[in-house]
């Protein structure tokens, strides 16, 4: 059953951007906290940003300054923006929910984001 579904993702060079989505069901969206997670090859997934249900928002110091987390609430959306990016950003995205009422989480499947130098 597919919840999260992530899209967005695509090859390019460093010092581009893109913009990734994350369309959620409206039963689990507004009473979550978002977040977005990467894994590179041979590496551990790792927290990239994290958003509230209020929007407040957090980010791992790599890519302060850098990215971006949103959500439109109303569009059940969660949205990155990455802009400079570089080669070491290259990994799988994936979109993550946990709802507050009992902690229950999903996961997306994933979408790929490659930068070449």
């Amino acid at each position: 059953q597919v919840l999260l579904v992530e899209s967005g993702g695509g090859l390019v060079q460093a010092g581009g951007s893109l913009r990734l989505s994350c369309v959620s069901s409206g039963s689990i969206f507004n009473g979550a906290i978002m977040a977005w997670y990467r894994q590179a090859p041979g590496k551990e997934r790792e927290l990239v940003a994290i958003i509230t249900s209020g929007g407040i928002p957090n980010y791992i110091s790599s890519v302060k300054d850098r990215f971006t987390i949103s959500r439109d609430n109303a569009k059940n959306t969660m949205y990155l923006q990455m802009n400079s990016l570089k080669p070491e950003d290259t990994a799988v995205y994936y979109c993550h929910a946990r709802l507050m009422s009992n902690s229950t989480q999903y996961w997306g499947q994933g979408t790929q984001v490659t930068v070449s130098s």
